[in-house]
């Protein structure tokens, strides 16, 4: 491969403008890269001639000095955000071969940015799954492997395809989205970073929604300043999406490498949970270590809602998601199975669209919604998803961010948890509890378990605070000094 694919996003726009390559050299590269990483299934549509038009349309934007602060950056984007005129179908049989004639915001800004499209990434089906196994495109494999096996392992969800294509080379970023861990737990499964930002701080227009009061888009990326550069170009006010924050765009890659001295962590008692591995444990106590040492005082501080976190989480999620996914009917878009009646071909269109997960979800959701279930379940839910954003208000009078682990394990194989929800939900333990409370979280690669396999630190902020996390996400990123990368064998 060529070693254009190596580089991070940072040193791709400064070689683009220094005239070392052009985007159209850069991009052939990726789209090389992509072609030869068929084993890894981690795009669901490559589209090389668009990102050529793309490429051969920034170099002559750049020769007439008009770049934009993208221009010519070849990204992936997962296919849960509408691209115009090419097809998005969040990875579920029911949209089939829907193409939108409109783009999603997120999207609109990067194009306005100057990046290059390579093709649409895959996830979870409707970004329901913490490992990219209920895709109807098949799971994304994991570009790591353990050490001395050849067994494939997940690259986390929902967001897999988006982890695995920054870890193996196959862009230079990608979009992903975070409901209650999509992008900090792939990226610590794939040794990437991954920031879910403020609720509100990038438009959810033109993407697919899943749970709407915790979806948030966010990039994958292989360094935090990388990660900071694309949430710069991501976020803004859109009068499109009545969530969207009115409030002006911090310059994010200005805050990494500031110092963080004097500034306060918070270490939450309730995130040591029974049975975690003592390698995670040991990063977090060297994660304190190297904050600790970058001047930042180190406190104990109490979440004590924490371990009704998950369970609140998967009432709402689903309660919303059956709500959001009643519009796939068969009707007007996508997949549509005729039956006797209208109402059969409603039932039959949704038995054949919807993956096992999806259905799953739908199901829950419609039974706390339902009469005589709803005060039971999902108000009661909806309290503790208060008191959840009450800890964390009481923890930030005392402290500027917390640091905590990212996920409770590395990467395990695909299969091993397939026919156990509850021990999939389980890896959510960690970050769910951002989403409820609309938080900013960042997920940094710190360190190598004892197979080899790559591990995280998360750190959550105050609310539209990610330029600390990604002063605190630099701080950490250059004392782990993480430099590991997947052995090729794809």
């Amino acid at each position: 491969m060529s070693n254009l694919t190596s580089l991070t996003l940072k040193a791709a726009l400064a070689g683009l403008a220094d005239k070392s390559f052009s985007s159209v050299e850069l991009t052939q590269a990726h789209i090389e890269a992509v072609a030869a990483a068929k084993p890894l299934n981690a795009y669901v549509l490559e589209t090389p001639e668009k990102a050529l038009d793309m490429a051969a349309a920034s170099d002559a934007r750049r020769a007439k000095g008009q770049a934009g602060v993208l221009d010519g950056a070849p990204l992936g984007i997962k296919d849960l955000f509408c691209t115009e005129g090419v097809r998005t179908t969040a990875c579920s049989n029911i949209l089939g071969n829907f193409v939108p004639t409109y783009e999603s915001t997120i999207t609109s800004n990067l194009w306005r940015d100057g990046a290059v499209m390579l093709g649409k990434l895959n996830l979870d089906e409707f970004a329901m799954g913490s490992s990219n196994e209920t895709s109807a495109f098949g799971p994304v494999v994991n570009p790591w492997r353990a050490e001395g096996s050849d067994a494939r392992l997940t690259p986390g969800g929902s967001s897999g395809g988006s982890a695995t294509a920054v870890a193996a080379d196959l862009c230079l970023g990608a979009t992903a989205t975070d409901t209650g861990g999509s992008i900090r737990q792939p990226a610590a499964f794939t040794g990437t970073v991954g920031i879910k930002p403020t609720y509100g701080r990038c438009s959810r227009w033109g993407v697919v929604a899943f749970a709407s009061s915790l979806d948030q888009a966010g990039p994958i990326a292989k360094t935090v300043e990388d990660a900071a550069i694309l949430l710069k170009s991501m976020s803004g006010h859109d009068a499109k999406d009545s969530t969207s924050l009115d409030i002006a765009v911090p310059d994010f890659p200005s805050f990494v490498g500031k110092s963080v001295k004097g500034l306060r962590i918070g270490i939450p008692k309730e995130y040591r949970v029974d049975g975690m591995p003592a390698e995670i444990e040991q990063l977090w106590e060297k994660g304190i270590a190297w904050l600790k040492d970058a001047g930042c005082e180190i406190v104990e501080v109490s979440l004590p809602h924490t371990k009704y976190a998950l369970p609140a989480y998967y009432i709402v999620a689903p309660a919303e998601a059956s709500s959001n996914l009643a519009r796939y009917d068969g009707m007007r878009y996508g997949l549509r199975v005729e039956g006797a009646n209208l109402t059969e071909t409603y039932e039959k269109t949704r038995a054949a669209g919807f993956g096992t997960e999806v259905k799953r979800r739908i199901m829950i959701g419609s039974y706390v919604l339902s009469a005589g279930y709803y005060d039971a379940y999902y108000v009661k839910a909806l309290k503790v998803r208060r008191r959840i954003a009450d800890d964390f208000d009481q923890a930030f009078q005392k402290v500027d961010a917390l640091l905590t682990p990212t996920a409770p394990s590395a990467a395990f194989a695909l299969g091993e948890n397939a026919d156990d929800p509850v021990a999939m939900y389980l890896n959510d333990i960690f970050t769910v509890t951002v989403n409820l409370a609309g938080l900013p979280g960042m997920s940094i690669p710190a360190g190598l378990d004892h197979k080899g396999l790559p591990l995280g630190l998360q750190l959550i902020g105050k609310a539209l605070d990610e330029g600390t996390l990604f002063s605190l996400g630099g701080a950490i990123e250059k004392a782990a000094d993480f430099r590991a990368k997947p052995t090729r064998w794809w």
